[in-house]
């Protein structure tokens, strides 16, 4: 009966600091405005879209800055709509209408980033939040491609995610049902459509090649960074089993890990991927500039309890990879044990 009894009283004593550290973290979202809640991130998607049409004119010029000007600000803004947006868009902290949640996650997921809205919830809603560093459920195994070496993976394989995406969305419309996968299928198509189109009418491409060449470059332009920050704030922490992962604060501040404040990923990917990971999954329905808000609160709690909070630089991470890429991308990572605290 002794363990039991620990394991209650570990379990007991992990919900309590969870549910302080929510009382706090809600104290500063009640006191929010509406626009710290949500309309900064909201403005940033707005100027995004707002900056497309200069994006799209950039490239008709004939100077070689102006048109690698119109490519950077059509790099940037598809990263913003496709990571930003869609994140934010599956996580419901766009806005707090479950109506229009619904419709951002297809706009953003579907149609900007090419991939199925329901597989994106699932897959990183429920296994990846719900499971984090979980292995065989949360433990970002999705990432891994053991058949790569080193650098291939890291320095070439980011190129075709523009191309990967829409195809593994097309492979698991398989598991939906036809109406879902219809639609899925349409603003798919209508979101790579659209791009092609106004490559070729407004940006004044004269041959399908040469847009479709246009496309993959913006499309890939943040792709080495977006599949390095994936792996970097998880791969290489502590990995848990199913049947002894640990409670939901020790999970969360163990197996999570926050970069530096960037500028262009700040902006392109939102700070609730890049500086403040850990707040994300310990609040997951926050915007972006609420984690930034609610982010000393998190850090001098877990300090306080003596909880880990982990951090660590771009630069470190990526050559803690590059020189332990078969540990830590090919081998199967060992478990964790937290005595009393699974």
């Amino acid at each position: 009966m002794e363990p039991a009894r620990g394991a209650l009283r570990a379990s007991g004593g992990a919900e309590a600091l969870l549910g302080e550290l929510e009382v706090r973290v809600q104290d500063v979202v009640r006191v929010s405005s509406w626009w710290e809640r949500h309309g900064v991130d909201c403005a940033i998607l707005a100027l995004n879209f707002l900056a497309l049409p200069p994006g799209f004119l950039c490239l008709r010029s004939e100077n070689l800055l102006v048109f690698a000007l119109g490519i950077a600000i059509l790099g940037v803004c598809h990263y913003t709509l496709t990571v930003k947006g869609s994140h934010l868009a599956t996580h419901g902290a766009l806005t707090e209408s479950k109506r229009w949640s619904k419709i951002w996650v297809l706009f953003f997921v579907e149609v900007c980033t090419s991939f199925t809205a329901e597989h994106a919830k699932y897959g990183h809603v429920k296994m990846h939040h719900g499971y984090t560093n979980v292995l065989g459920l949360g433990d970002s195994s999705t990432w891994r491609l053991p058949c790569l070496n080193r650098y291939v993976y890291m320095f070439l394989a980011p190129l075709l995610i523009p191309i990967i995406t829409p195809l593994v969305a097309v492979e698991r419309l398989r598991e939906v049902e036809l109406r879902t996968a219809l639609r899925t299928l349409g603003l798919i198509s209508l979101g790579l459509y659209s791009h092609y189109w106004l490559l070729l009418n407004v940006s004044g491409f004269q041959s399908p090649s040469s847009a479709l060449a246009c496309m993959l470059i913006t499309r890939s332009l943040l792709a080495h960074p977006y599949l390095h920050v994936n792996i970097f704030q998880h791969i290489g922490l502590p990995m848990f089993s199913r049947d002894k992962k640990p409670q939901r604060i020790h999970m969360m501040s163990l197996g999570v890990l926050n970069l530096p404040r960037l500028p262009v990923l700040d902006w392109a990917f939102g700070h609730s991927l890049i500086s403040c990971h850990v707040e994300h999954h310990l609040f997951p329905r926050l915007s972006d500039n609420m984690c930034l808000k609610v982010k000393p609160v998190v850090s001098q709690f877990l300090r306080e309890k003596q909880l880990p909070y982990n951090e660590d630089s771009y630069l470190a991470r990526f050559r803690l990879f590059l020189h332990h890429y078969e540990e830590l991308m090919v081998q199967t990572p060992p478990i964790t044990e937290l005595v009393g605290l699974q």
